[in-house]
């Protein structure tokens, strides 16, 4: 049997899996990310946890997940603004010469995608959206059951999509994206509380914190609109820390859909929490291994 490799490289650590190609993971291994993390440290690192999971010489593929986008050849690192002197690293030619792995990479929240896609809420799918609601709005599109990634590799930017057109500005020069009304910073300029800490006043009946909630719930809702008719997906997947409050903003989001999209294009529609937690990327990373064999 066949194994494969996933990595998630992440600003803090990296979490790696050895798995079957059914998917089922025999070992798991996390580390600490180096610091600082600039690259030939953290190939180093990479490198050496791969080679212990594959102490065996079984395995043949790695796939591994990064915090930013790569190039149209899926080899290359353009830049990761959480890592340390990242830009243009071709960290696939360098871990597979310390491992003799094939390796090709992805944006991590393509792999959380792919991840829930093959093992996640969305299995047994072919045409979903994940949403990554945490610090920024990260998004992932599978069609037909493959990771959309686009011309040169970029595609996938949910959250930098416009939402309002005179609002705040965004880190990608657009104002008024997605990310600026449903990140976590978006729900502190609104509410003027953090997430969890509006989820914990929801959650005891604060009417304040449901009100806001439901206009969190609503703007989600407006910005997956644009995304629903564009892809028509059977699934929208919300993944990321603010979903752990979905039961208090999750029926003013399906309104909200119901309410901008003509029937015929959210025919069966399901809007579904992820399942796999902070492993997705690890596993979407070991997917897109399997997928390169």
């Amino acid at each position: 049997m066949t194994d494969v490799i996933g990595i998630d490289l992440g600003g803090t650590g990296i979490k790696a899996g050895r798995f079957h190609m059914d998917g089922s993971c025999i070992e798991e291994r996390q580390v600490a990310t180096p610091q600082p993390s600039t690259p030939r440290a953290v190939a180093e690192a990479i490198a050496e946890i791969a080679n212990e999971l594959n102490a065996d010489k079984q395995c043949r593929a790695m796939g591994i997940g990064i915090p930013g986008p790569v190039d149209g050849t899926a080899r290359i690192a353009r830049v990761a603004i959480n890592l340390s002197g990242w830009h243009d690293v071709p960290l696939a030619d360098w871990i597979e010469e310390k491992t003799n792995l094939s390796v090709t990479l992805n944006n991590d929240a393509n792999c959380a995608g792919l991840g829930e896609a093959w093992l996640g809420a969305g299995r047994n799918h072919q045409n979903l959206i994940l949403i990554t609601l945490g610090t920024g709005v990260g998004g992932a599109i599978i069609i037909n059951g493959k990771l959309f990634t686009g011309h040169y590799g970029a595609a996938g930017e949910l959250g930098l999509i416009t939402l309002n057109p005179d609002g705040p500005p965004c880190n990608s020069g657009n104002n008024g994206s997605f990310e600026q009304y449903c990140s976590i910073n978006g729900v502190k300029r609104l509410s003027g509380h953090d997430p969890a800490e509006l989820g914990r006043l929801a959650a005891k009946g604060d009417q304040e914190a449901i009100a806001h909630w439901e206009q969190y719930g609503a703007l989600l809702g407006a910005g997956l609109t644009s995304l629903i008719y564009i892809f028509t997906p059977e699934m929208v997947i919300l993944g990321g820390g603010i979903s752990a409050s979905s039961d208090f903003f999750l029926p003013a989001t399906r309104a909200e859909i119901k309410k901008r999209v003509l029937a015929s294009s959210r025919v069966d529609l399901q809007l579904v929490k992820a399942e796999l937690g902070n492993r997705a990327g690890m596993v979407g990373a070991a997917k897109l291994a399997l997928q390169k064999l």
